[in-house]
């Protein structure tokens, strides 16, 4: 054709810049296989890897989060896009609650799809082209539409279930520390049915994934986590009193920054050896609760300002109703995050077991509280404006290490 164009329709020329062309435009067409072609040894995301390095790579992980829009997951998606990988975002509520994440990768790379837990073709749709998949849906308190079963083990099930035959090489599983089938009873009388709930999670998701990597984290800290603010919240106390069982005296917690998990996780996918392993995701230092509390308010200079007191939550009734009277009126969130589960978990003792891998044999270092809560718990401090630099109050002394 384009000789017909260039000699006006001369069919008979035969001049050597005619045939030139005539045969230049015979290999002119886009069904025509080029020469130069070589079908793809392999459809593994990972062989399309290109640029040095960093944001603007492709690493040729492509990752879907589940749980994105989480406390963790956008500490997870935000590591992930750091490196170069391809993320989708699985979201079951409005699209602007997870615009945010969009950002924390380069152009094009954080991708979203609408989804919900028990519509199999949705969560087939959201990792149809992935290589990882990353399992952080929880739920801290049940609702009544979904309790911890549906959550922690029927929809672990049928993620790790979907994932396998959709030929995912790595599933990775957010569990939690302490996850026992019988949990022992600290404040309530029937346990944690939260951490029971983890537990049979761990197992649905090793009977349909049994290579997957199941991360077991204590008490995360962080902005706007459920652990620091749990307790500077008004709601947690009254007034000048503030209830802990025991005193505080027989609760040791191993709290783990939240930044330490993601950058554990992100190395789980890298690690040939985390392959069907249980990752204990702790602190580096363990402490009694009673010294964390007192710490924490320290830090808010709260005892400067006007004081408070502990003392041992069970001979004192009303703060038992004080969580029923929270959980009854709650519409969708508790208040302060006071309900039972959380009440239970505060309680129970961090066992973290020697023979079990932690963040550390995964290559993270980890942050030491001291070093981190003071920034996270400046919101709530007492004079919040006050210039600490003036030197009026005295540095808080660091809580208590326990060997």
């Amino acid at each position: 054709m384009a000789s017909l164009v260039l000699f006006n329709g001369a069919k008979t020329h035969t001049g050597v810049l005619g045939i030139v062309c005539l045969n230049a435009s015979k290999a002119s067409y886009s069904t025509d296989v080029p020469s130069w072609y070589r079908p793809l040894k392999s459809t593994n995301p990972a062989t399309f890897k290109r640029g040095p390095g960093g944001r603007s790579s492709f690493n040729g992980v492509v990752a879907t989060v589940f749980g994105c829009s989480g406390f963790l997951g956008r500490y997870v998606v935000n590591k992930l896009g750091k490196i170069g990988s391809q993320v989708i975002c699985p979201y079951r509520a409005d699209s602007a609650e997870v615009q945010h994440l969009k950002v924390m990768g380069d152009l094009g790379q954080i991708l979203f799809h609408p989804y919900y837990l028990r519509d199999e073709e949705s969560i087939r749709k959201a990792m149809k082209y992935s290589n990882v998949v990353i399992n952080l849906v929880g739920r801290d308190w049940e609702t009544k539409n979904f309790s911890f079963n549906d959550v922690h083990v029927d929809g672990a099930r049928r993620l790790a279930r979907i994932a396998r035959e959709s030929g995912v090489e790595k599933f990775i599983h957010l569990s939690a520390l302490n996850a026992s089938e019988h949990p022992t009873p600290c404040y309530y009388k029937d346990g944690s049915k939260f951490l029971q709930s983890k537990f049979h999670g761990e197992n649905a998701v090793r009977e349909e994934f049994p290579n997957a990597t199941i991360i077991r984290p204590s008490d995360m800290y962080g902005q706007e986590d459920r652990f620091l603010t749990y307790y500077a919240h008004f709601w947690r106390r009254f007034i000048r009193l503030v209830p802990l069982w025991q005193n505080g005296n027989k609760t040791v917690k191993q709290p783990v920054f939240v930044g330490d998990v993601a950058q554990g996780i992100v190395n789980a996918i890298k690690d040939p050896d985390a392959v069907g392993q249980i990752i204990q995701a702790v602190g580096p230092r363990r402490y009694l609760l009673r010294e964390l509390v007192d710490w924490f308010f320290r830090v808010m200079r709260k005892d400067e300002s006007w004081g408070y007191i502990r003392y041992d939550a069970r001979f004192d009734p009303t703060f038992k109703l004080k969580v029923a009277l929270t959980e009854a009126i709650q519409l969708s969130h508790p208040i302060g995050n006071l309900h039972k589960e959380r009440v239970e978990r505060e309680y129970v003792t961090d066992v973290v077991e020697k023979s079990v891998p932690t963040l550390e044999d995964l290559g993270v270092q980890l942050t030491f509280m001291e070093d981190q809560v003071p920034w996270e718990l400046r919101p709530f401090r007492a004079g919040l404006y006050y210039d600490s630099a003036i030197g009026e109050f005295q540095k808080p002394a660091p809580p208590q290490v326990l060997a």
